[in-house]
């Protein structure tokens, strides 16, 4: 297929061409510009330089393109982590799951392309405890609670939302978990071995991790037999605690153990954070996605995950 990613140079994008491109796949990266061009180029992609929040801009420099999908895993995180409710870069992604999903919807039927892939996040599930159960995509998604966490919720719910109710686009949400691996982990080693990295005193809720290389692969399996209209979860097989992982994570780069922290303190340094160590614990399947697209992680857990990490960062 011709194949136009959206954050073809960001940390799911770079895995994501080279995976596309060795299952055959053509790629066209949309890119600023500039440095994200050359990138483009390296991955072997072709690049279309436009600004995805200009309709106008996307629109011209792709008129003459035709293309078969459309993958949207556009965030603005690089410099501005998502650490409080209204970091730049947060408000920035959210910016983009909403208008720039859109554009890029509108972009989709523009080139004929009937695939239309966007990225969500498993914490659109709600920042609470969902107790012990497994969450699954049957779970209510999406609804907003009147409070902090809306803007984050909403985001997610219009880029789905976007991609399912296009006329003539075959839609399908990605809800990951959270990444690590190459490309994804390095800010985390190097605050660790800074000892940054704090994390509560009493203890963090689980969550579901997913190795970069996993995610990509669960995207290209998603764009070849995905089912139109559908979410899916992407995370590996054993959900843990962020005590479980950062500790670990750790350890395997030669780093001491994280410092722990009264939770008001870290609340107070970065709130969103801290709600997603405190308030948020989800265990999530990954049946589905292992059914309907014949995927399964080639790192099933953070053990096996890490020491690709290990060798990446020595």
């Amino acid at each position: 297929m011709k194949v136009v990613v959206a954050g073809a140079t960001g940390a799911i994008g770079r895995p994501l061409v080279t995976a596309l491109r060795q299952a055959g796949h053509q790629v066209y990266a949309l890119t600023r510009g500039g440095r994200g061009a050359e990138v483009a180029r390296s991955l072997g992609a072709t690049p279309l330089v436009a600004n995805v929040m200009d309709r106008s801009d996307l629109m011209r420099a792709t008129e003459r393109l035709t293309a078969d999908a459309v993958i949207h895993q556009l965030t603005s995180y690089r410099y501005s982590p998502p650490t409080h409710y209204h970091a730049p870069g947060l408000l920035r992604t959210n910016a983009l799951r909403e208008i720039g999903s859109k554009h890029l919807v509108e972009l989709a039927q523009r080139t004929g392309a009937r695939r239309y892939l966007t990225q969500s996040l498993i914490v659109g599930y709600g920042l609470r405890d969902h107790g012990s159960r497994l969450v699954t995509e049957q779970d209510p998604f999406g609804r907003i609670q009147g409070d902090v966490t809306d803007g984050i919720i909403g985001a997610l719910h219009e880029a789905e939302s976007s991609a399912w109710r296009a006329p003539g686009i075959d839609g399908i949400a990605l809800r990951y978990g959270l990444f690590y691996g190459p490309g994804a982990s390095e800010s985390f080693v190097r605050a660790l071995r800074l000892r940054m990295f704090p994390l509560p005193s009493t203890g963090t809720g689980y969550v579901g991790f997913v190795h970069l290389a996993d995610a990509a692969a669960a995207t290209v399996a998603a764009l070849e037999r995905g089912v139109a209209g559908q979410a899916y979860n992407i995370v590996d097989d054993e959900p843990i605690t962020w005590d479980t992982m950062f500790d670990a994570m750790a350890e395997t780069v030669g780093a001491r153990p994280p410092r722990r922290l009264p939770a008001r303190l870290v609340r107070m340094a970065s709130p969103l954070a801290a709600a997603q160590m405190l308030d948020f614990s989800i265990r999530v399947s990954n049946a589905k996605a292992r059914a309907d697209l014949s995927w399964k992680p080639m790192y099933p857990t953070y053990r096996e995950g890490l020491p690709t990490l290990a060798d990446s960062v020595h």
